[in-house]
């Protein structure tokens, strides 16, 4: 159990974190290394990875890889995977937004990189609150989020960083943030 609990922490740890977590996959991605892929927020992968929840095989459903697998595919390639431990490939997985990009193996750690350099050039303040508020608004319903990112979107007004891409905006040069 505390195997199993110990990952769960993580697997949900990733979305409460205010700064985007990105994973970088080199070849099989298998139960919870898929269920790890399933969590983080964007995924970048080689060719040559593969992503599969083979414990149907061995006698151990995929139970907790389950839970990420299914807010990231579409259902019914979610439990294909799980009911025959088959694996996707690196295309099949962007196919069905499982990864994000998939890139050629020696390019792999460049467009990675590339990903978080672009993303380390905008605002901590204003990543961390929209990371919290995509992850908040997908449980609700389409007029309470609705409202939500709404209220998000006046809130983030507020913060400097909003205040200051604004002016940086309307004065036509680079905005310089708060971090």
């Amino acid at each position: 159990t505390e195997c199993f609990v110990f990952c769960t922490q993580v697997m949900t740890l990733i979305q409460k974190l205010p700064v985007p977590v990105i994973a970088k996959v080199n070849g099989l991605a298998t139960a919870a290394g898929c269920q790890l892929v399933a969590s983080c927020d964007i995924a970048v992968a080689s060719e040559k990875s593969q992503f599969a929840t083979p414990g149907v095989n061995i006698g151990l459903f995929c139970s907790t890889p389950a839970v990420a697998l299914g807010r990231s595919l579409p259902r019914k390639v979610a439990l294909e995977m799980l009911f025959t431990g088959e694996p996707l490939s690196a295309q099949e997985a962007l196919m069905h937004g499982l990864v994000s990009k998939v890139v050629p193996e020696d390019k792999l750690e460049e467009e990675t990189m590339k990903i978080s350099h672009k993303i380390c050039k905008s605002s901590k303040s204003v990543l961390a609150l929209g990371k919290a508020t995509f992850y908040r608004q997908m449980t609700q319903d389409l007029d309470t989020a609705y409202r939500m990112t709404a209220q998000v979107m006046v809130d983030n007004l507020t913060l400097r960083d909003g205040q200051e891409g604004i002016e940086a905006f309307i004065q036509k040069r680079k905005p310089v943030w708060s971090h």
